[in-house]
């Protein structure tokens, strides 16, 4: 099968991060397509062939509960008094449990001395995008979040000390109306030489 620029052109400039607030709780997702993304994150372009990224993923209503119920836990645990927010923190704990599905990505770095630890993230980024426009491609919504709670925690996924959290990609079917992307003019960023 043979897809043309136009048609990746215009896929990439779909891809939109699609909130919780949007999702639709009632239409679930079903595991084949989730492994299908996470097939597809794992062509990502990888110096060295470490294949740098681990996943895990987050869909039985068990699994998303204990992710909120953690999410929820580590902000009121770590925030200070003068700055807690109630609502704050049950929306941290609530934004996984509107999610079709959460998944956890995990850089797992072999530390090859000739590999830069910026190659690996850059690797895992990519593998994120893959995932990214496979679900604009099928009509999921989706974004990649990093707060603190998901960047702290290792003890929480049992990860390995060659291992962190680099964030959460939430993904559900969803309803929010397309929004047209911005970008500034290419010419801006650009210098030939």
């Amino acid at each position: 099968m043979s897809v043309s620029p136009a048609e990746i052109g215009a896929l990439i400039r779909r891809r939109r991060s699609v909130f919780p607030k949007f999702y639709l709780q009632d239409k679930p997702i079903d595991r084949q397509i989730i492994e299908q993304l996470l097939e597809n994150a794992i062509w990502a372009p990888t110096h060295k062939r470490t294949e740098p990224w681990r996943f895990q993923v987050f869909h039985s209503p068990e699994s998303i509960q204990q992710l909120g119920d953690y999410m929820s836990e580590f902000y009121r645990l770590n925030t200070p008094s003068e700055a807690f927010s109630e609502e704050k923190m049950i929306k941290s704990g609530e934004n996984p449990r509107r999610a079709g599905a959460v998944i956890a990505l995990v850089l797992h770095r072999e530390l090859i001395e000739s590999i830069p630890e910026f190659e690996e993230v850059a690797a895992l980024a990519m593998a994120v995008q893959n995932m990214w426009l496979s679900c604009t491609a099928l009509g999921l919504g989706c974004y990649w979040s990093t707060p603190r709670a998901a960047l702290e925690a290792g003890t929480f996924l049992e990860l390995a000390p060659n291992e962190r959290c680099l964030g959460l990609f939430y993904l559900a079917w969803h309803e929010m109306p397309e929004v047209e992307g911005k970008r500034g003019p290419l010419a801006d960023k650009v210098r030939w030489r």
